[in-house]
C-alpha cells in the first residue's frame, strides 16, 4: 500500500499539470463483462481506469443554438479537437508513470471511433467517469456533472495498478427534466433515465445523430450540433459574465 498512495499522488499532479478539470479512478468491476463486448476481450484483464476531464468553452456552447456557421467551425475545433488533443497528452503521460512503475497501462484515446456499425469507441470515457463518481448518465446518454453538467470532454487510462477508486457511480438525478431531449432535432433521445442493465440503444438512436451531422455538411456547414449539450440546466446553473 506504501507504494500505491505515491503512484495515486503522482497521477493527480500530472492531470493538474495538464491542467484538468477533473480526475477520478475507477474500479471497472461492474462492469467488468460491458467492456469486452464494446472493446474485445482484450480489455478484461484491466480492472482500473484513470479518468480526466477538461471543461469545455462557456461562450461557445451557449451560442450553440443560434446555429452560426463560426460558432459551430470554433466550437468543433476547440471544445473537440484541441480538448481532445490536450487529454490525450495528459492520459500519454499518466499511461508512461504507470508503466515505469511495473504496471500495465493503455491509454484510450479521447476520440476515436472503433466500431462503424455502433457508431461509439473502444472504452467508453464517461461510464469510467461515472463509476468514479464524476457524474451521473443523464438522459442524453452523456455524463452529467454536478457543476458543469455535458460540458466536459473526457479521456481514460486502463491498468492493473492497484489504485484506490475515488467514488462510486451516481445515480442519475436528471429527474422529470427533458430539456437535452426536446432540443434534439433529430429526437435521437427516447427519454428514458439511465438503467445499467439496458443497451445505449434503449436511450439513444446514434445513426440519427450520424445522418444528421452528414446532412449538414452536405449542404456546406460543419457538422456540429451540440443541442444537448446546451441546453442542459446543470450546464448553465452558474451566472457568467456579459
Amino acid at each position: 500500500m506504501l507504494m500505491v498512495e505515491p503512484l495515486e499522488k503522482r497521477l493527480r499532479e500530472i492531470s493538474a499539470e495538464g491542467m484538468a478539470d477533473y480526475f477520478g479512478i475507477a474500479d471497472l468491476g461492474p462492469a467488468k463483462d460491458a467492456i469486452p463486448l464494446q472493446g474485445g476481450e482484450w480489455l478484461r484483464p484491466y480492472d482500473r481506469a484513470v479518468v480526466v476531464g477538461i471543461r469545455m468553452f462557456d461562450d461557445l456552447v451557449d451560442k450553440l443554438p443560434e446555429h452560426d456557421k463560426a460558432v459551430a467551425i470554433d466550437y468543433r475545433h476547440h471544445c473537440y479537437e484541441i480538448l481532445n488533443l490536450r487529454l490525450d497528452q495528459i492520459v500519454s503521460r499518466l499511461a508512461g508513470e504507470v508503466q515505469s512503475q511495473g504496471h500495465a497501462a493503455v491509454p484510450v484515446p479521447a476520440s476515436k471511433r472503433y466500431d462503424d456499425e455502433r457508431i461509439c469507441a473502444m472504452f467508453s470515457h464517461k461510464m469510467a467517469a461515472h463509476l468514479a463518481g464524476l457524474g451521473w448518465i443523464g438522459k442524453s446518454c452523456m455524463l452529467i456533472t454536478p457543476d458543469h453538467g455535458p460540458r466536459v470532454r473526457w479521456a481514460s487510462l486502463l491498468t492493473n495498478a492497484p489504485l484506490t477508486a475515488t467514488g462510486s457511480a451516481m445515480p442519475p438525478k436528471c429527474g422529470e427534466c427533458r430539456e437535452c431531449v426536446d432540443a434534439c432535432p433529430v429526437k435521437a433521445f427516447t427519454g428514458r433515465a439511465f438503467v445499467v442493465t439496458e443497451p445505449r440503444e434503449a436511450r439513444f438512436d446514434a445513426r440519427k445523430c450520424e445522418v444528421y451531422f452528414d446532412e449538414l455538411e452536405a449542404k456546406g456547414g460543419p457538422g456540429v450540433c451540440g443541442m444537448c449539450v446546451a441546453v442542459c440546466p446543470r450546464g448553465r446553473a452558474k451566472p457568467r459574465p456579459k
